[in-house]
């Protein structure tokens, strides 16, 4: 009979409620730095995926990441359903606990991507894309990096998701700016974040979930898990910091949305890491992703995508940050004898990293890209001008997020009422 850890399960319980609660922080954090009128858009992009990842995961999803090994490459189909682990408790918690975890990672993997694409985005062309894109490349990366994949077997080290999560996510964000294009009007008017207290409100959340996301992947509350979540504190604080320093240096303002992007940036960095460092490690990881992050957002407008929320510039080079960096500051005695080049172990697991790294974003970005395209050319990715102009919250989903009309002036900040009252006379609501 299996003995079940009923500490460990518990805390893995809880790991996945703190996980889930990230969603909903992504949600706030995207939705206060859209326009006033694509705020609700922005937040049911992600709670869309709640929904539709769930589905997929439970049903082969889990069976992609975690089944039978086939070729280094995903899993077989011996877990769909999962009814065969209904009952297993061989790992000394519950099969399905892990499977509720890891859930968790798959929705806001998806979720993390639609901010690159914030305002010219149909709604049911999303909910395709994340369908699609999971199952053809977040299942399959998840299991090169833990179910038994290349990543893994080259020795390369992520352990809550540097390459799966933000390396894959944000080399799917940057596929899909040049599926979409760019915004009516980006880069010449300004598009600022609509509501700033959202925005640092989603960040707060992001950064208490994410212990539950680090930590948790201990997979059990023991020494591994308090060193994951310590550096995972360290390494945000650092990156507020450095985050907030260039700012001020470069533009001459500490702002709160340079706090709340530097603190995403110090999660993203340090999620690959936060068991294979020591605080000192996670403090200068945490520092160079606020730095190298705060200067990669400006790039989008030298190059020319349209990353509408800086998904690219915080989760792709963050992402890379963190991972590479593993392999200049990994201690042997954290991570099964590999030591960085700052430990004496040379630079055989720098390009380890590298190799893992940079394979996951060449795979990524062109599966994304014709997983876009395809898309694009069958249904339409991108809504009308029209619709963009007026507002994708009353065109995609006949609501504002505020009453416009109590404004004065009919559309008052940020958008129009009249696609509304089109949409309520149609239906018979109103009169014309």
């Amino acid at each position: 009979m299996d003995v079940v850890d009923t500490g460990n399960t518990a805390w893995l319980l809880i790991s996945s409620a703190l996980v889930l609660l990230m969603t909903p922080g992504l949600a706030f954090f995207y939705g206060g730095m859209v326009r006033a009128k694509s705020v609700l858009n922005m937040m049911m992009m992600s709670f869309v995926a709640i929904a539709a990842v769930t589905i997929i995961w439970v049903a082969y999803g889990y069976s992609i990441a975690y089944g039978n090994d086939i070729g280094l490459l995903f899993g077989d189909l011996s877990l769909v359903g999962l009814s065969d682990l209904l009952f297993d408790e061989s790992a000394g918690y519950p099969a399905m606990a892990d499977v509720a975890f890891q859930a968790m990672f798959a929705i806001i993997t998806v979720a993390l991507i639609s901010g690159a694409i914030a305002d010219r985005a149909k709604f049911g062309a999303w909910i395709v894309f994340a369908v699609v894109w999971a199952t053809l490349v977040y299942f399959p990366v998840a299991h090169w990096v833990w179910g038994g994949g290349w990543v893994g077997e080259i020795g390369a080290l992520d352990f809550a998701g540097g390459t799966a999560v933000h390396i894959n996510a944000g080399a799917a964000a940057l596929a899909l700016t040049f599926v979409l294009g760019k915004r009516r009007g980006w880069p010449k008017e300004q598009m600022r974040p609509h509501n700033l207290p959202f925005v640092l409100l989603g960040a707060a959340l992001l950064w208490f979930g994410w212990f539950g996301f680090n930590a948790g992947s201990a997979y059990a509350a023991d020494n591994t898990a308090a060193i994951a979540f310590l550096n995972t504190q360290v390494a945000t604080a650092a990156a507020v910091i450095g985050w907030l320093v260039l700012e001020r240096l470069r533009d001459g303002h500490a702002t709160s949305l340079g706090a709340a992007s530097g603190a995403v940036a110090g999660l993203v960095a340090i999620t690959p890491a936060c068991a294979y460092v020591d605080v000192w490690g996670a403090m200068a990881i945490g520092l160079a992703a606020g730095l190298l992050c705060a200067g990669a957002v400006t790039l989008k407008y030298k190059l020319g995508y349209d990353d509408s929320l800086d998904v690219v510039g915080v989760h792709m080079v963050g992402g890379l940050v963190g991972s590479l960096l593993i392999g200049l500051f990994a201690r042997a005695a954290l991570s099964d004898g590999e030591a960085g080049l700052f430990n004496g172990g040379g630079l055989s697991l720098l390009g380890i990293q590298a190799v893992a790294s940079f394979g996951v974003l060449a795979y990524s970005l062109v599966m994304s890209y014709i997983i876009g395209m395809a898309i694009d050319k069958t249904m339409g990715f991108r809504v009308d001008a029209e619709e963009e102009s007026e507002g994708i919250d009353a065109g995609e989903h006949a609501e504002t997020a505020y009453d416009f009309s109590q404004l004065g002036g009919g559309g008052g900040i940020g958008g129009s009422s009249a696609p509304l009252q089109r949409k309520a006379a149609e239906s018979g609501k109103v009169e014309a």
